[in-house]
């Protein structure tokens, strides 16, 4: 049996593309030493992927920022604004990924947005009535001839016309069915162009169709295919679902003239009983994802042969496939040489699961399993039982009732006393938690846990890094302060660190958003607070000042999101031992005299179900639980801030509401502000501070431009409940723009702030 992978990480094992790119943004490196980068890591990926037997090899799933923003540029949707700018092709690009401000212009950057439910982000095409989509690049085509000259067949990944139209932006009056013709002229122009190449198969990637899908959906994703399917000739066409299963429109997919058709096993609830009920054609190849794509669990061999063998009943030809991109998981296992050897034994990365494709297509051919040590040796694996239990953990789970979600007060009478308490401004502003990690910040860090410094000694500099942070606040005259964050390696890590049932990786870097790489902790036990984790430095930040600085932690259900679960107990069950650890530490938090602590919830919405049917009951009736457990003790006087960012919120604003915060800031800068339509709409009643600029962009924010933002705001929102601050944490930034950028957000909410 064949085995094929949808995509493989582009970063390097070792970061490598982040690093080159990140050089070629401060002018250290050339154009051509960057693509020399991208040509190497290239060439590494699919000579690995070719030395592990995989049959059907992607190319052109690398990218230097992002696969839509690629697929925007291959067609042309490139807004005028910034053409206009001059640059170059590749610092065009940058400019639609990051912004660009400078001597030739300003303009930010596009939208930034969770890839379905993952980690993931993409920037978001933006259709303007001016844009006449068309082939316009050569990317795949070049990337597949690269491949080709190495001797190794690959088939070219393209985003389909259906999931650009569907998750594209239209900024004036054209909708998806206008630009329908021209899309489907531009991917008969690449189906052409592949033919032309001798391409014998192209991925078509249509993660949209797992979506709940309208009447309007399907007949435009027939139409789009009936047509471009016209022009394939000689080129055979998979189209790659992923992140779920096509129950609305599975036999549309069955009845078009596609040769493969990818199908996820795993998240795809329904895919099996689709294929039980409607069968699969004999002409067709089923590319079947049974390898997790999206965790880093060792693949469980006796259930996916025997789901294999299912499969193989319904349809003729089987291809054993990964169920989503390895974009999602960390590069491999070999660079991790702290794991206990008995630890890692459970884990599969990337090129680990490379070998599991292989293995499995071996054993499936074979159908004798038992024969294979490989087998033996995964059964050993999944029948022993692990160390991992915590008797008293559990208890306090099950032992949870209804007061331990509810706070004492209802949130207007404590609006009310909290207004007294603090007698702070109108549009009180602040910043969403950390500060710039500088190098001298990073050292610390680094001297500390190579034992090159002891504690006391890291800890006396954090002090240090913390006095110069609240200074700088009090100087740009910021009304409510934070401690910058400097003991903090990664809002996730850093309290996984302090909780049992945690394990940490040293490289298992992934990508969250072009150069942004994180290290998602693993979830390997059951889950308790070890010790106070961040009291003491919170004392310390407000020792030094009158105003009030907020204690900042992250949410159990960002911490939940943000790490690689387990597999062998729930979700819920998971969080609510999360939350009740970050219980632990609001209640000394607040008992050390910290009047306002913010519970970070920035990936509330990750693992939402894509599908709204599945909302309450499989996510929101505990992830919004979860939250209010992690307060539901703290005084009516002490204020619970939350923040969350870069998803669509609109949809689940009530719900939010319902986390019983007191304040909660939004990323609404790159999203042009849409949220607060929103909020507007539902009478959303927690005080909000939608992001004013935009922090994953250097370019930085002038008073006039943030002063018409809060106008915008205050069109919708009280100004009795606006706060003002900036999409995200500051860490990503530099010292001189974070410093230019919040002198301006203070101007301009003084500005704002004396006209009312």
């Amino acid at each position: 049996m064949k085995s094929a992978v949808i995509g493989f990480p582009r970063v390097g094992k070792l970061r490598e593309l982040k690093f080159a790119s990140e050089k070629y943004f401060r002018g250290e490196i050339t154009k051509e030493e960057l693509d020399e980068t991208a040509e190497s890591l290239r060439k590494e990926h699919w000579q690995l992927q070719k030395s592990n037997g995989i049959h059907y090899i992607p190319s052109n799933d690398f990218s230097f920022y992002d696969g839509m923003l690629d697929m925007a540029v291959l067609l042309n949707a490139v807004p005028e604004e910034y053409r206009k700018l001059g640059l170059d092709e590749q610092d065009t690009y940058f400019a639609m990924a990051r912004g660009y401000q400078g001597e030739k212009g300003d303009v930010k950057a596009f939208t930034m947005k969770k890839w379905f439910n993952t980690n993931y982000h993409y920037m978001v095409p933006e259709l303007n009535d001016g844009i006449q989509l068309k082939l316009f690049g050569s990317k795949p085509f070049d990337e597949y001839e690269e491949a080709k000259a190495l001797g190794i067949e690959t088939k070219p990944v393209i985003i389909g016309a259906f999931t650009f139209l569907k998750l594209a932006k239209y900024n004036g009056s054209r909708t998806a069915a206008d630009f329908v013709e021209q899309v489907v002229k531009a991917y008969e122009d690449i189906l052409y162009k592949l033919n032309e190449l001798g391409t014998k198969w192209v991925q078509i990637d249509e993660p949209a169709l797992v979506m709940d899908l309208s009447e309007e959906d399907i007949k435009l994703f027939v139409t789009l295919y009936e047509a471009i399917l016209r022009s394939k000739n000689n080129v055979k066409v998979l189209i790659q679902t992923y992140f779920g299963d096509v129950r609305d429109c599975y036999r549309q997919i069955l009845s078009l003239e596609f040769d493969g058709i990818g199908l996820d096993f795993l998240e795809g609830k329904k895919t099996a009983s689709l294929l039980k009920e409607n069968g699969f054609p004999d002409n067709k190849i089923l590319f079947a994802g049974v390898i997790n794509g999206k965790n880093i669990w060792k693949c469980d061999y006796k259930k996916t042969l025997d789901l294999l063998l299912e499969i193989r009943k319904q349809a003729e030809h089987v291809v054993i496939s990964t169920s989503c991109s390895l974009l999602h998981v960390p590069y491999t296992l070999e660079n991790e040489t702290k794991l206990e050897a008995d630890v890692k034994t459970y884990f599969a990365f990337a090129k680990e699961k490379l070998r599991e494709l292989q293995e499995l297509s071996i054993m499936t051919e074979s159908g004798d399993f038992e024969a294979f040590a490989e087998y033996d040796n995964n059964r050993q694996i999944f029948e022993s039982e692990r160390s991992y239990k915590d008797k008293e953990v559990q208890a306090n789970v099950m032992a949870l009732s209804e007061g331990d979600f509810r706070r004492e007060m209802n949130r207007k009478e404590r609006e009310e006393l909290q207004k007294k308490e603090f007698a702070l401004p109108l549009l009180p502003t602040t910043t969403i938690g950390s500060f710039p990690q500088t190098q001298k910040v990073k050292k610390n860090r680094s001297s500390y846990r190579k034992g090159k410094i002891d504690k006391e000694t890291y800890d006396r500099k954090v002090f240090a890094f913390i006095e110069e942070c609240i200074r700088k606040q009090e100087e740009l005259g910021l009304d409510v302060l934070v401690h910058g964050e400097y003991e903090r390696n990664d809002m996730v890590e850093f309290f996984g660190e302090n909780l049992a049932g945690f394990i940490f990786t040293e490289k298992a870097w992934v990508q969250s958003y072009g150069t942004r790489c994180v290290k998602p902790p693993i979830i390997f036990g059951d889950i308790k607070r070890i010790r106070p984790i961040t009291v003491h430095y919170s004392v310390y930040a407000q020792g030094l000042t009158k105003r009030p600085v907020k204690g900042m932690l992250t949410g159990p259900v960002t911490i939940l999101n943000w790490s690689f679960p387990r597999e062998d107990i729930s979700l819920q069950e998971m969080v609510y031992q999360i939350g009740i650890a970050i219980r632990d530490e609001v209640c000394d938090l607040e008992k050390a005299g910290i009047r306002i602590i913010q519970i970070d919830e920035a990936a509330l919405k990750e693992k939402l179900p894509i599908r709204k049917n599945d909302w309450y009951r499989e996510y929101l009736d505990w992830a919004i639980p979860a939250f209010r457990l992690c307060h539901s003790r703290v005084k009516p006087e002490t204020q619970i801030h939350t923040h969350m960012c870069y998803s669509e919120f609109e949809e689940i604003v009530t719900d939010i509401d319902n986390m019983d915060a007191d304040v909660i800031s939004f990323e609404a800068s790159r999203s042009r502000l849409d949220i607060i339509n929103a909020l507007k709409k539902s009478n959303f009643e927690t005080e909000v501070g939608p992001g004013v600029y935009d922090i994953h962009s250097p370019r930085i924010p002038t008073v006039d431009e943030i002063t018409q933002t809060l106008e915008k705001m205050l069109e919708k929102i009280d100004k009795n409940k606006l706060w003002v601050n900036p999409d995200c944490g500051l860490k990503t930034r530099g010292i001189p723009e974070t410093k230019a950028s919040l002198k301006n957000l203070v101007k301009a909410a003084e500005a704002v702030r004396s006209q009312l």
